[in-house]
């Protein structure tokens, strides 16, 4: 042990500036050299020297690096490469209490021991190690620092509510990935920083969140070792840790190492955990944020006096115990377990000699497995290394260039640069030992090339991977308070800062489409203040707009061309919708009141147009009694009502009371009571929309195609479609209401009692074939009854021109008898047609018969009524011009027995007084009828 001379034990919690403290001793001498823990801290170390110093003077030596200028004065280094015997006026361990580590702890603790500068020591460290300091270096002075901020737990937050600036800390590969995808779908993005990266790829994650292009950072435990970041919160995502021989929980210690990274200088920090992590013990948060923790009773050892006589007695003495109470024997390390696996192979034994060959293969053993693999494919690689030493003494060019050529390839994913970085930091360091290649300068500078081109492409699938660039740029901008303005094309794109962010579509913003739903939310809250204004100037503009820019759906959707701006609800009125207003919250208030606003008053003078009829009848004030309850049936169905519904309604009201109401355009029908205006298309189509939200339907039927006559009837259609759309479902078909009461007024005049035919008039109003005309008819409540005859031939030109101008005198029949005199076969079925028809209904078949030619028949349908209940139309007493002339014979009639009527006589004509005034008007008037 040399001389202790000024030894001073740094020992705190985190953010003491211990680190800072020994760079200013350090370059307070001519010379010193600093061991710290981890190669980026080291590489973190040296930048900062290099910006005082100059890098002629200041040296960086790790297990892949080694920057040795001539003129060295500083020496910056990870603890394992501390070169040995160097005589500096200064040293420092960092990290002190690493001594326990049951991995590396045997190194720190044979610099504790044995490791001084020949002016000034320091060991920096937790203050958990000033007791096994004190009695393993019994002349140490300690130094107590104080945290220059305070640290509080925080308890547990949900990734998507984590605060900027943040930490997450992971501790495998696998879950550091997982946590920054997630991050980047919800937050924009995070930098990714492993202990396994390479500096040159952990330099530019770590600038790319400190620089503010991402706002947040996910880690292994390396962030606890020293790395001075601009960091507010940190979150542990697991309370557990593989040690790489197990699972274990992570101890206070521990977790106070890497929760004290938050809160730099004199800002405060905070810590807590995430995601499936378990809420810290009260315990251990007042251990944290008190910085008390128990004493180190125990540091890992291992023999540092080796013997290189052979094999067997290198490891003996690796091996070797200690009496110290202090000290534990380190477990078997991967250089140690090298050692034996190689020592213990034939090929490996016949090749040495001595005691430098031992020692070269104990040098060999000590190339760390950077790759991760398995015991046995690490040996080999080292087997093949010592192999060539010891026949080449050196490493053969072609054969190391081969490696290298075959990890110099940028291609692949993060997983397999991942590991040819791996592959490549053994290169590394096999280049950096000295002796061991030809030369050294040209294969350091090969593989630093390669692991340069390697880092390049990791940190660009990293970037690539875990960060949204345009979520990033917006999040920047947004934090240094910047104007953003954005710009919406003529298709609604919007871009900041020449960034696509989405889509307006109406007063809605969608990302877009190359991202997923997790990061809508944050490119939302990224471009609100963009939008802003742009939400302004739209409500402004569609406010103006003309009604004819605006539109409904079938559906209820409210339009603005081509985007949805709102959707119709049921009011407390049938005829008073209200308008919804889709708009986003982060468009504001006024912004939704204004658009609301615009589409009340659209859909209401909508309303107002197409059903002024309606309203019309809601507000006369002149209605009688009877004449308004009638009013209100037709106003709360929406001015079509089926007479079989209100047909009581209807036989109340008296003369007076219907010609209110067809003042207001209602029509009387025999089948439906309706406004004639409403039936339009555009009527039609609001009717059905405030039909269904009246009715609450789930989905809203369709209105038919205009000026069809009849349709298709809709067996899945909701109760009352086909009222509601102006038609009356009659057989496989529905009819027009209007075109259907047209045709009543055709049938009125017909004969029911005795049967009538389908005249063309008839087909033509309903534009059906015959065979679907008897289908409506029989849906009507009518009977139809097939039968076929033999088709009549018209007459030949030369007998039309010779009774043309005359008259037949049974043809000057009274009106009331012209029906009697047609021919039987067109006014009643076959059956009830008289005797003596029969010789001229079968003088044709005769004739064909004797010419043998077949006659040609036709298909005729005659139709009775015979109305049911559950049937077509009620049948109601004709009125008007239609009315029989005659009264029901005897009691009513059964119910599906055809009403007979006994011909009521003629009226006799009153004579005209010719001495009465008005006579001679009175027949002046008649002679001009």
């Amino acid at each position: 042990m040399l001389d202790d001379n000024r030894i001073t034990a740094v020992l705190g919690p985190t953010n003491t500036g211990k680190t800072h403290y020994a760079i200013e001793r350090m370059l307070g001498h001519r010379t010193g050299i600093i061991g710290l823990p981890l190669r980026l801290l080291a590489r973190e170390v040296y930048d900062r020297i290099v910006g005082l110093r100059g890098p002629s003077v200041v040296a960086l030596v790790t297990g892949e690096e080694r920057i040795v200028p001539p003129r060295t004065q500083y020496w910056v280094c990870t603890v394992e490469a501390m070169p040995a015997g160097m005589g500096t006026d200064f040293l420092a361990i960092d990290e002190i209490q690493l001594c326990a580590d049951p991995e590396r702890g045997h190194v720190f603790t044979d610099r504790l021991l044995h490791a001084r500068g020949t002016r000034e020591t320091l060991f920096l460290g937790a203050d958990s190690m000033r007791s096994a300091i004190a009695e393993l270096v019994p002349k140490a002075q300690f130094l107590r620092r104080d945290r220059l901020s305070e640290l509080v737990y925080a308890g547990s937050k949900k990734i998507s509510r984590m605060p900027g600036r943040s930490a997450i800390v992971g501790f495998s590969v696998d879950n550091v990935y997982a946590i920054a995808e997630l991050l980047r779908r919800q937050k924009g993005g995070a930098a990714v920083v492993m202990g396994a990266l390479s500096p040159r790829t952990r330099n530019a994650q770590v600038e790319m969140y400190q620089n503010g292009d991402v706002d947040y950072l996910v880690a292994t435990d390396a962030i606890g070792m020293g790395l001075n970041l601009d960091i507010n919160h940190i979150a542990f995502s697991s309370l557990t840790k593989f040690d790489g021989r197990r699972m274990r929980p992570l101890q206070p210690n521990e977790l106070a190492q890497i929760a004290g990274r938050a809160g730099r200088y004199m800002r405060h920090g905070s810590f807590g955990v995430t995601g499936e992590a378990p809420l810290l013990a009260d315990g251990v948060v007042d251990a944290i944020t008190n910085h008390r923790f128990a004493p180190v009773k125990k540091l890992q050892w291992r023999n540092s006096g080796l013997e290189f006589g052979n094999t067997a007695r290198l490891i003996a003495a690796l091996e070797s115990p200690t009496d110290d109470p202090w000290l534990t024997r380190a477990r078997e390390s991967d250089d140690l377990m090298a050692l034996k696996t190689l020592s213990a192979r034939d090929d490996v034994a016949t090749r040495i000699g001595g005691p430098q060959d031992v020692k070269r293969l104990w040098d060999v053993c000590r190339i760390p497995d950077f790759r991760g693999i398995s015991h046995a494919e690490h040996a080999a690689i080292l087997e093949q290394i010592f192999a060539y030493l010891q026949q080449y003494n050196r490493i053969p060019d072609d054969w190391l260039a081969r490696q290298v050529k075959r990890l110099d390839r940028s291609e692949g994913d993060i997983d397999a640069l991942s590991k040819r970085l791996a592959f490549i930091r053994t290169w590394t360091y096999v280049a950096q030992r000295k002796g061991w290649v030809d030369d050294e300068t040209h294969w350091r500078g090969a593989t630093r090339a390669v692991e340069d081109r390697l880092s390049d492409a990791l940190h660009a699938r990293l970037t690539q991977r875990f960060v949204d660039r345009r979520t990033s740029v917006l999040l920047r901008r947004l934090k240094q308070k910047e104007g953003l303005v954005a710009e919406v094309n003529d298709k609604g794109e919007v871009t900041v800062e020449g960034q696509l962010i989405g889509r307006l579509e109406g007063f809605r913003f969608t990302q877009d489409k190359t991202a997923n739903a997790d990061e809508a939310k944050t490119l939302r809250a990224a471009s609100v203040a963009a939008l802003a204004p742009q939400f302004h100037l739209l409500a402004d503009r569609f406010y103006n707009a003309p009604d004819t820019e605006i539109d409904f759906t079938e559906q209820g959707g409210l339009m603005w061309g081509e985007h949805a701006v709102g959707k119709l609800v049921a009011g407390d009125d049938a005829l008073k919708p209200q308008a919804v207003a889709f708009v986003d919250d982060e468009a504001g208030v006024d912004v939704a009141t204004k658009v609301q606003r615009r589409l009340q008053h659209f859909i209401d003078r909508k309303v107002a147009t197409l059903f002024e009829p309606l309203l019309n009848l809601s507000k006369d004030d002149t209605l009688p009694p009877i004449a308004r309850g009638f009013a209100f049936r037709m106003i709360e169905n929406f001015g079509i009502v089926p007479r079989s519904e209100v047909a009581a309604e209807v036989k109340d009201l008296d003369q007076d009371a219907r010609a209110t109401l067809r003042k207001h355009g209602i029509r009387f029908g025999q089948f439906t009571i309706f406004m004639p205006l409403l039936l339009k298309p555009a009527p039609t189509r609001l009717r059905l929309v405030l039909w269904s939200l009246a009715n609450k339907l789930d989905e809203f039927p369709e209105s038919p195609p205009p000026g069809l006559v009849t349709i298709p009837t809709e067996k899945d259609a909701p109760k009352g479609w086909d009222t509601m759309s102006g038609y009356r479902a009659a057989g496989s078909r529905a009819i027009r209401i209007d075109m259907l009461e047209r045709l009543a007024d055709m049938l009125r005049a017909e004969n029911s009692r005795s049967g009538f035919e389908a005249n063309p008039d008839m087909l033509s109003i309903t534009g059906m074939t015959l065979e679907q005309f008897a289908d409506l008819m029989q849906g009507l409540g009518y009977k139809a009854e097939k039968g076929e005859r033999v088709k009549v031939k018209p007459a030949p030109v030369e007998d039309a021109k010779a009774v043309e101008g005359e008259k037949p005198a049974e043809e000057a029949k009274p009106e009331g008898e012209a029906e009697a005199s047609q021919t039987p076969a067109e006014v009643t079925p076959e059956s009830e047609a008289p005797k003596e028809a029969a010789p001229e209904a079968e003088a044709p078949a005769e004739a064909a018969e004797s010419s043998e030619e077949a006659p040609e028949m036709e298909v005729f349908y005659t139709f009775t009524w015979a109305p049911k209940r559950q049937g077509g139309g009620e049948r109601r007493k004709p009125q008007g011009k239609g009315k029989p002339r005659g009264k029901p014979q005897g009691k009513r009639p059964p119910r599906d027995g055809a009403k007979t009527y006994q011909a009521r006589p003629p009226k006799k004509e009153k004579k005209i007084d010719p001495d009465n005034p008005f006579a001679a008007a009175l027949m002046g008037l008649k002679d001009k009828g």
